[in-house]
């Protein structure tokens, strides 16, 4: 009897993530692409099976690995899988804000990028971008340092980095992000108002690093408990889940939960009944006081 082979899934969504066009997620049994071009970087990681294709008329093959596939813009490619239970494969879309199309030759010579830190940074950055719109901030550092990786790859050095840094760029991070709790602010723009403050650019990555030794933690996880600070506080005076989530700069209940457990250890609706409970029974006691 004939093995049944899995289904092919597809699953798509354009993040609230700049250089980002595209996240794509597929599992693949029979389909091939016929030759194609896009007018983005195509970053791709392969979770099972193996996958062949053909750029600019040379073929290649990949599997699950340390290897990281590149495509670049405008250049010749195809696809298809090379075996019975066919592949698996996560990509993304990028636009040449991250990348810009003179690397194309560099991409085109070597689109096979065998680098196991790379491949956990693109992991790690599809993690963050599953997570949804509310966690964009974290997405946007791990495509920085995505970035990085890919530039040095395609050029043979490091991102070019200028301008003022260490723990003056840290503090007044910080105090940007106090700043700006609720509303937020996206990397790149906390990037080019510091530079403009300092008198001169601050990389994303440099700034994330010069945060994370300053304060232990990266910039994103410091806003997220920030964040959770705040929701605290409006908990405990009553204010309600929904609302507060909102109020303190997250996304919806459903995104402040998730980081409230991480940092509380319990859910918001019940850590308000707690509040509630103790104002309650103050209340209560004052009453018994007066009557006394």
């Amino acid at each position: 009897m004939a093995a049944i082979r899995p289904r092919s899934t597809v699953s798509a969504w354009k993040p609230p993530v700049p250089g980002i066009a595209e996240v794509f997620h597929a599992r693949f049994t029979e389909h091939a692409y016929p030759a194609h071009v896009h007018d983005t970087w195509a970053l791709m990681i392969v979770d099972g099976g193996r996958v062949d294709f053909a750029l600019d008329r040379e073929r290649h093959g990949a599997g699950v690995a340390d290897q990281v596939i590149l495509l670049p813009p405008g250049v010749v490619h195809d696809g298809r899988t090379v075996t019975e239970a066919g592949f698996r494969k996560r990509v993304l879309y990028l636009d040449t804000s991250v990348l810009p199309e003179r690397l194309t030759g560099a991409a085109v010579d070597a689109p096979l990028l065998a680098d196991p830190v790379l491949r956990e940074r693109v992991h790690g950055l599809h993690l963050a971008l599953a997570l949804g719109e509310g966690d964009s901030f974290e997405a946007q550092s791990r495509l920085a340092f995505v970035r990085e990786r890919l530039h040095r790859w395609l050029t043979g050095r490091e991102a070019p980095v200028d301008g003022p840094s260490g723990r003056e760029a840290a503090v007044r991070l910080r105090e940007l992000l106090d700043a700006r709790v609720t509303e937020g602010i996206t990397l790149e723009e906390a990037s080019a108002e510091l530079g403009r403050a300092l008198g001169g650019r601050v990389h994303p990555t440099q700034l994330i690093r010069s945060f994370r030794t300053a304060y232990g933690l990266p910039p994103h996880a410091y806003l997220t408990g920030r964040r959770v600070e705040t929701a605290r506080r409006l908990l405990l005076a009553g204010v309600r889940p929904a609302e507060a989530a909102v109020a303190a700069g997250f996304y919806d209940q459903a995104h402040l939960t998730r980081h409230f457990g991480r940092h509380v250890g319990i859910s918001p609706a019940r850590y308000a009944r707690t509040g509630r409970a103790e104002r309650e029974g103050r209340a209560e006691g004052a009453g018994r006081s007066g009557r006394s």
